[in-house]
């Protein structure tokens, strides 16, 4: 049985007050519930966070991590000091890593491999562009941001993967894939992976959808039977509108 999550994404928000403030206002407010919820603060407040949240069952996630052990990597943060501050789980490939940091296939396969190797969690997002989609090229865009970044992988390895599809047309913009578009990705990637390793690993594997959750659409999105839950971004920052989306799964 693949395990239902909400995750939400952070970004660049929240200073340590408010992440403080929203973890305690989240703690208090987390229903009783089977799917696992995680949290993506900034760096800087990962330590906090990993404190704050000790007697609860909200896990904190890193939003990124290099693919290099150590060395001349200004600003980046390895898999060794995630672990070192209670971080198991990194979300890798997001959209926006991609198209404001020139992330590449390449640079993603890397970083998914030393994560792995660390016995860290992968959340690997990938998705289409809006001229994508126009064109009828979504299939072939996320097949093959699925292929150069996973396909490699020994079959053992997904039992750490998480997948989060991201719409990238559908992120902050108030746009959202309807439940059906939703639906009908997600199936075709249990299908790509079948195809690549077998059904098993295909329909064990939990798939997210990341483009615009929020309260008034979570039920309908998230009753789609490919859909295992959903990656948050902007609801994640308002605890009622996280809760709601928690409840909605």
């Amino acid at each position: 049985m693949r395990s239902k999550i909400v995750a939400g994404n952070w970004k660049m928000n929240k200073n340590l007050s408010e992440t403080e403030a929203l973890l305690t206002e989240l703690s208090a407010k987390l229903p009783d519930t089977q799917a696992e919820v995680m949290v993506a603060p900034t760096y800087i407040n990962l330590t906090a966070a990993v404190r704050n949240l000790e007697a609860s069952t909200i896990e904190v996630i890193s939003q990124n991590m290099h693919f290099a052990e150590n060395g001349a990597y200004t600003g980046e943060i390895s898999a060794d000091m995630l672990l070192s501050v209670g971080i198991n789980t990194a979300i890798i490939g997001h959209s926006e890593r991609r198209a404001y940091f020139g992330e590449t296939d390449e640079i993603l396969a890397k970083k998914v491999k030393t994560a792995l190797a660390k016995n860290i969690r992968v959340m690997f997002c990938f998705g289409e562009e809006l001229e994508d989609r126009k064109s009828d090229n979504h299939f072939n865009v996320v097949e093959s941001q699925l292929k150069n970044a996973l396909f490699d992988l020994d079959a053992s390895a997904w039992k750490n993967i998480i997948l989060a599809y991201e719409p990238v047309w559908a992120i902050g913009t108030g746009e959202t894939a309807s439940p059906e578009q939703a639906q009908e990705m997600h199936a075709f990637i249990r299908k790509t992976i079948t195809e690549a390793y077998d059904a098993t690993i295909a329909n064990n594997v939990s798939i997210l959808y990341g483009g615009s959750v929020k309260p008034g659409n979570a039920v309908e999105i998230f009753s789609k039977p490919d859909v295992d839950g959903g990656l948050i971004g902007g609801a994640a920052l308002v605890a009622d509108d996280f809760i709601a989306i928690i409840k909605a799964i």
